[in-house]
């Protein structure tokens, strides 16, 4: 039996085509769309919620939903500027104390400290975190710009 569709040629186990044919064009990814008012909202709340969980979702919304909406943009600078100061702070007492509870008495003692100082630090984070989602979903501001923040990024 014969088959009533031609085979394309084949050399080997690779498939020969034409290279005078012309070549598909690689597609551009497309930009995403922007947000609408509510969804630029409802985002700008959820990451200002989500800040709780310290400097990774701050740094995916500022990366990754840059440009899709105004109030975003804002919040999510202004999100990243904060979380990078507590991380910073977090991170560096857990080093420090991890260190000083190697030294007999005196460091144990300061290293509890310190531990103490981390820990206090992250629950300041979770109450501003707290607060600024509140104020954002309450439309009692705009952009919700957290106490005592060094401006890491303009």
């Amino acid at each position: 039996m014969s088959d009533a569709l031609p085979h394309p040629q084949t050399k080997g186990d690779t498939l020969m085509t034409d290279p005078s044919a012309p070549q598909p064009q690689p597609q551009q990814p497309t930009p995403a769309a922007p947000f609408t008012e509510a969804e630029d909202k409802q985002y700008t709340v959820l990451a200002t919620f989500l800040n709780i969980i310290l400097l990774i979702p701050a740094l995916v919304f500022y990366l990754g939903f840059r440009g899709r909406g105004p109030r975003l943009d804002a919040q999510s600078k202004e999100n990243l500027n904060w979380t990078i100061g507590i991380t910073i702070l977090v991170v560096g007492t857990a080093i420090l104390s991890a260190i000083l509870g190697f030294i007999p008495i005196i460091g144990v003692i300061f290293g509890l400290l310190l531990g103490l100082v981390g820990w206090a630090a992250w629950i300041v984070n979770i109450i501003f975190s707290i607060i600024g989602g509140v104020k954002l979903s309450g439309n009692q501001v705009a952009t919700y710009t957290y106490p005592y923040t060094v401006k890491f990024i303009k």
